[in-house]
């Protein structure tokens, strides 16, 4: 009797199959201007080789807006965010629980703190909730609050069959048939670390601002790419996220955009959204670079179980060093979030009129 297929055979029989017809399909053409001003001045840093693909992050030198280019195609998005048990072992594990480390309760808490200084909202939409952690937390701040929750994918649906969510929304904000749904809903719509995913992050604003009802907010939180860790860590520096992350906006172009489509910003803050990760997270990539992951579903032959072995004996040397980086990383966080060296910032806008 033939061997049960392991989750790791199913990947591995899955993707060559995906690959076949090649990885253009996965990326648009390059630009050669910046999708956010129209600039041709673009400064390229340096290429990653990440899945199968090469991803680049070229920077406007006129609005610095930092961009993938080329970017994912949608079919390349669907390819690249497919695979939930990609690194669940050794330094690959360790990365997958370090670069999810804002999705703890103290994080959600204090996230959802921010907005106390506002009218109670009634209704509240969660856009890229995944498992509703967010919403989970934020119901001891704001009990009298229904949350809902919208993600692309299916784990929305066991949020809301945890009890996380009340409504579970599936699919994207920007599609049609889902704005129609959620036309003037809600009195709070929250994005956290969900604008960088997005192929446009500016039609992603415009439908949140039509879920809003009249005199919402908007509550956003994403990487800064004026961060000093940028300039210091180059390619290696977790936020770049490449291919995963599409887009980091500069506060002054999202503060911009958002006036522009008639919102009132009444709050901003480069240092609580801060998300010690920066010297961990460059080390974590590092290594993975270096120790791939020998079932990487895409590597056409298999790894010999010497090869397993050696990785786990170096991946078990190198544990400790990131352990290390990431005491560092909170020992240094109280400091770093006063500086440039904060890595992310928040936005708390509100709606005046509907956008055109």
């Amino acid at each position: 009797m033939p061997a049960t297929p392991q989750p790791d055979d199913e990947r591995r029989a899955g993707s060559p199959g995906e690959l076949t017809p090649g990885t253009g399909r996965l990326q648009e053409p390059r630009r050669d201007d910046c999708p956010w001003c129209g600039s041709r001045q673009l400064r390229t840093s340096d290429p990653v080789q990440h899945k199968p693909g090469t991803f680049v992050v070229d920077e406007c030198r006129d609005c610095a807006h930092a961009f993938q280019n080329p970017r994912l195609t949608a079919e390349g998005l669907a390819f690249h965010h497919h695979d939930p048990h990609e690194g669940r072992a050794g330094i690959d594990g360790f990365a997958e629980r370090l670069l999810t480390a804002r999705d703890s309760a103290r994080r959600h808490r204090a996230a959802a703190r921010a907005m106390l200084p506002f009218p109670e909202p009634e209704s509240w939409l969660d856009v890229g909730t995944g498992h509703g952690h967010f919403p989970e937390a934020a119901r001891e701040i704001h009990p009298y609050t229904s949350f809902d929750g919208l993600d692309a994918t299916g784990r929305v649906e066991r949020a809301r069959a945890a009890g996380r969510v009340e409504e579970a929304h599936q699919g994207l904000l920007t599609d049609p048939e889902v704005l129609a749904r959620l036309c003037s809903r809600y009195d709070v719509v929250s994005m956290f670390h969900h604008l960088e995913h997005t192929p446009d992050p500016r039609a992603e604003l415009r439908a949140a601002l039509t879920v809003l009802r009249p005199g919402g907010h908007l509550l956003i939180e994403v990487p800064d790419p004026d961060c000093t860790f940028g300039a210091l860590l180059g390619k290696w520096w977790v936020p770049y996220g490449r291919p995963r992350h599409l887009h980091l906006m500069p506060l002054r172009n999202l503060l911009a955009e958002l006036e522009s489509l008639g919102c009132v910003v009444v709050a901003t803050d480069r240092r609580e959204p801060h998300t010690p990760y920066d010297i961990a997270g460059a080390m974590t990539l590092a290594l993975a670079r270096v120790l791939p992951a020998p079932d990487a579903p895409w590597r056409a032959v298999r790894p010999t179980a010497f090869g397993r072995r050696l990785r786990s004996v170096l991946v078990g040397a190198a544990t400790p060093l990131v352990a290390t980086a990431t005491a560092l990383d909170h020992t240094l966080a109280p400091l770093l979030r006063r500086t440039r060296f904060s890595n992310a910032y928040r936005i708390i806008a509100r709606t005046t009129r509907s956008p055109a």
